[in-house]
C-alpha cells in the first residue's frame, strides 16, 4: 500500500494548505438526480457517472439493479475503505489490507405504512472490517476510533441530517 498511501499522504497535504489558504476551501457540494422508469426502477446521474436502482420482485421491481438500501450498504463499506485509508496514513498506521462486509435488518411494515411504530429504514447495520498489517490490536483499535469518529457516511447515519424537500408540480 505504498503507493496509495503517499498519494493519500499528498491529498492530506494539499487539502490541509488549501484549507489553511481559505477556510471556504474545506466547504464541498455534491449533486445527484434521478429520472423514473418501469415500475420502481431509477436512473441516477451523479457527476459523470450513470447508476441504476431497481428493487426486487417482492418490492414491485424486476431485480435489474441494487436497491436503495444496497446502494446505501455499499456507500458505508466503500467510506469505511476511504476513511480507514486516509486516517492510517494521518496517524503513522501500517495497513496491508482493508476489507468490510454489512448487513442489515430492513422491516418492511415501516416502508409499506402497515405498521407506523416501525422505522422505514434499517433497524441495525453490522459492519465487520478486517485489516491486516504489522500493527498492535492497540494501534488498529486507535485506527477504528479514528474512523468512527471521522467516516461521514458512518455519521450521516449516526446523527441526524436536515433535508429539505421541494415539491414540484408540473
Amino acid at each position: 500500500m505504498t503507493t496509495s498511501t503517499t498519494h493519500i499522504g499528498g491529498v492530506i497535504a494539499a487539502t490541509a494548505d488549501a484549507i489553511a489558504s481559505d477556510p471556504t476551501n474545506a466547504h464541498a457540494l455534491f449533486r445527484g438526480a434521478a429520472v423514473a422508469h418501469d415500475a420502481v426502477a431509477s436512473t441516477i446521474r451523479l457527476g459523470q457517472y450513470s447508476v441504476e436502482v431497481d428493487e426486487p420482485p417482492a418490492l414491485g421491481g424486476e431485480n435489474t439493479a441494487p436497491n436503495p438500501v444496497e446502494y446505501y450498504l455499499a456507500s458505508l463499506l466503500s467510506c469505511q475503505v476511504v476513511t480507514y485509508r486516509f486516517w492510517a496514513e494521518k496517524l503513522g498506521i501500517s495497513v496491508d489490507d482493508i476489507s468490510a462486509t454489512a448487513e442489515g435488518d430492513l422491516d418492511v411494515n415501516g416502508f409499506f405504512g402497515f405498521d407506523d411504530d416501525v422505522r422505514a429504514g434499517f433497524g441495525e447495520v453490522r459492519l465487520e472490517i478486517t485489516v491486516t498489517g504489522p500493527e498492535s490490536q492497540e494501534r488498529y483499535d486507535e485506527l477504528q476510533a479514528a474512523v468512527d469518529a471521522h467516516c461521514p457516511v458512518l455519521d450521516l447515519t449516526r446523527n441526524a441530517t436536515p433535508v429539505h424537500t421541494t415539491l414540484r408540480v408540473g
